[in-house]
């Protein structure tokens, strides 16, 4: 059994539902069920003997500590947080409060529970924090990646958030010998994400005729990670990763936001044409830029690569039409 919170938002969804296309291990999912939350995604796995659902916070002590002893999971995977940057800045309140003081609060609950174990079960069980590369702050065209061992420099509320989470984690293996390992990812994409972040966004607006909002000259860089890629990624941890370390996640392709949407409306042009023969591309718009647009971000993966074999399968530009497939295919 492992635990999965916030499991019903957008990675955690992905995770669950490729976790049991692959096995039959159980799986019980915490999630408080915000704005970002979709049950439907996760609607074929009610009636399977090996899936609970568990509605509630990390931030409820009491919740997380009587789950803990009603289930007694192998390992806990920590999805649960706020993660939009424009939200952040326009309300930090949910982001201090989910990110830094839900950590802890589950933090503590797990210790309590690893202080129990005895044996086996002790040695194996882990607490893996699922974190960003937000966390590393901007680099610049010819900076190098940011590597495990590169300082946090947070620009957001979001980032710094997440950045403080990350530091209460490592304190708690460091203090108290709580088995932790921390996972920092770049940029996900794929099926059941939000329609607030840039990529669904874009095909949504694409779809509907509307203008495609893009940020100051369109020039900052991300790096893309298909979310199938963070699943066997985050697998390769659990089973495999050292405690107390850290392992970078990214998908090896650091793309201009600008060419992320052109790339949008050019496969949208071939597999969805506009009835009046035009391109999406000419929706495009550009907008005021963002409070605090870190420029670029990119992560240095070759720990991960060489310590626990684990590499990118899909390139932007097999992920992207993937993605678009599908949610084309929900409008059929």
């Amino acid at each position: 059994m492992i635990l999965v919170t916030g499991g019903s938002g957008f990675i955690g969804a992905n995770f669950i539902v490729n976790w049991f296309s692959e096995n039959e291990e159980p799986l019980v999912n915490l999630d408080k069920l915000t704005y970002a939350s979709n049950q439907e995604n996760l609607k074929h796995l009610k009636k399977s003997d090996n899936y609970f659902f568990e509605k509630g916070s990390i931030e409820d002590f009491s919740l997380v500590s009587a789950l803990l002893e009603k289930y007694q999971p192998r390992a806990i995977v920590n999805f649960a947080a706020e993660s939009h940057v424009d939200r952040s800045i326009s309300d930090s309140n949910n982001f201090i409060q989910t990110n830094i003081l839900g950590t802890h609060t589950l933090l503590k609950a797990s210790l309590n529970y690893f202080e129990k174990l005895k044996g086996s079960e002790k040695d194996n069980f882990r607490f893996i924090q699922i974190s960003t590369d937000e966390v590393f702050g901007s680099l610049k065209d010819k900076d190098p990646q940011s590597s495990e061992n590169s300082p946090y420099f947070p620009n957001s509320p979001y980032s710094a958030s997440k950045a403080s989470g990350d530091h209460l984690v490592r304190a708690w293996h460091e203090t108290f010998g709580l088995p932790t390992i921390t996972t920092n990812c770049t940029n996900n994409y794929g099926p059941f994400q939000h329609e607030e972040k840039l990529i669904p966004l874009m095909i949504s607006y694409c779809l509907k005729g509307k203008k495609l909002p893009l940020y100051g000259d369109g020039s900052n860089i991300r790096d893309w990670l298909y979310v199938k890629d963070h699943y066997d990624a985050l697998c390769a941890v659990l089973n495999n990763g050292a405690k107390g370390e850290t392992y970078n996640i990214g998908g090896n392709n650091e793309i201009k936001n600008i060419e992320v949407i052109t790339q949008i409306c050019n496969l949208l042009d071939d597999l969805y044409p506009k009835k009046n023969g035009g391109s999406y591309s000419d929706q495009i718009s550009f907008v005021e830029d963002r409070l605090g647009h870190d420029y670029r971000y990119g992560l240095d993966i070759s720990k991960i690569k060489n310590e626990l074999g684990w590499s990118p399968k899909e390139n932007f530009d097999s992920g992207i039409k993937k993605t678009i497939e599908w949610y084309l295919k929900k409008i059929k």
